[in-house]
């Protein structure tokens, strides 16, 4: 497509929200082309939710993303809603099933919601050409228009999209792009980080990694966040929905406290004395998590069955509540995470104090648009980053 086309934006990213904006402003009867690198539309999409793609989530509100502006998701989220992309999987005829805390799954494949999209596309009255395998070489903008250079062909319009996404899951190819294009454009960029993934033990820890493949229900907490879900013990620390979920909120040098056993009201390793006081703490652990895990923590305390006297009758209440204190507010000390590497998503990026709120366009410079994992608004574990790629774009093709 030569620069002569009468093209009315280009979407840089053909990932979630680049597709969905494309599909948007095409049927809006506009013309676009999508540009991306990868071979193939939809990278992440395709990997997501173990092959069939957890779309969306019926909890979906601002109140379950991360932004340095907490208000700013409200106005794409509050119009284009989980039930709308509901209803356009249903349209497609793609069955669904509901998993727990909200979380919709495809029954088949990831794959039919990038068909889904690329059908949306096609749909018109408007156009939409997909050129992949393009490596981008120079993006400018100049009276009016914005100018992309790629390896194969030059490409100007009045709009720009980008929809890059972030640097997390880089084998994929992402990359920081995003951020650099936004900076070259005056728009200022929250530092990234990985987000909704494992952390990692220090060595002095290292006796909970030796527990690698074990998984429990706790509750987890980092500062003011808290998250009900699995935790998993991995070889090199922790993992699990409910790790991945307070990871987005944890920085260097904080404390992860988990509670063991949620639910357990005070007391009740004293009551379990008095039933069974022959009972070992280990035992008594045992019968609501897995054996190796109640052996290690029984260790930890002090308790293990090695030790005499061993029994919870040979404790004294003080030493059984200073027991329950401590399993429902362990403390690990994570020294890092797995990084972007193993990062489903990434905390930070595009400021939204230079972005509408309406339609993700830089204040200071009209049509140049940014949308999706690109922008500072970082959703939690199940379906909520999918949620704001799918409200994001539509957005911001409202303006184009």
């Amino acid at each position: 497509m030569a620069a002569s086309s009468p093209l009315d934006a280009i979407v840089l990213g053909a990932g979630g929200a680049g597709l969905m904006c494309a599909g948007v402003a095409a049927q809006r009867g506009r013309r676009l082309v999508v540009i991306d690198h990868a071979a193939e539309p939809g990278a992440k999409i395709v990997i997501s939710g173990g092959g069939r793609c957890n779309f969306t989530n019926w909890q979906a509100a601002p109140d379950r993303y991360l932004s340095a502006n907490p208000h700013f998701a409200k106005s794409a989220l509050g119009r284009y809603t989980a039930q709308d992309f509901v209803d356009l999987v249903d349209r497609h005829r793609i069955t669904w099933h509901e998993k727990t805390l909200g979380q919709l799954f495809c029954d088949g494949s990831a794959r039919q919601i990038v068909r889904m999209l690329l059908d949306e596309c096609d749909a018109g009255p408007g156009e939409v050409t997909l050129r992949l395998g393009e490596a981008i070489r120079d993006v400018t903008h100049a009276d009016g228009r914005f100018t992309v250079n790629t390896d194969r062909a030059r490409y100007e319009a009045p709009a720009l999209m980008i929809a890059t996404g972030g640097p997390s899951i880089p084998k994929l190819g992402a990359t920081g792009f995003a951020y650099d294009l936004a900076r070259r454009f005056g728009l200022k960029v929250v530092e990234p980080r990985p987000a909704l993934v494992p952390l990692t033990l220090p060595p002095e820890q290292a006796l909970f990694r030796s527990l690698s493949g074990v998984a429990v229900p706790v509750v987890a907490r980092v500062g003011a966040a808290s998250f009900a879900e699995a935790a998993l013990f991995t070889h090199r620390g922790l993992s699990g929905p409910a790790i991945l979920q307070v990871s987005s909120y944890w920085t260097r040098g904080q404390a992860v406290g988990i509670d063991f056993l949620p639910g357990r009201a005070p007391g009740w390793l004293r009551e379990a004395k008095r039933l069974s006081p022959r009972t070992t703490l280990r035992k008594a652990l045992a019968d609501a998590m897995p054996d190796r895990l109640a052996a290690t923590l029984a260790e930890q305390l002090g308790a293990a069955d090695t030790l005499a006297p061993n029994t919870l009758a040979g404790a004294r209440d003080a030493t059984l509540a200073e027991w329950e204190r401590r399993l429902a507010h362990w403390e690990f000390h994570p020294n890092g995470s797995e990084g972007f590497a193993k990062a489903e998503v990434t905390v930070g990026g595009i400021a939204t104090g230079g972005l509408s709120q309406r339609d993700l366009s830089a204040r200071h410079l009209p049509g140049l648009h940014a949308i999706g994992e690109a922008v500072d608004v970082t959703g939690w574990l199940g379906g909520y980053n999918f949620q704001w790629a799918w409200a994001s774009g539509w957005a911001a093709a409202q303006a184009v």
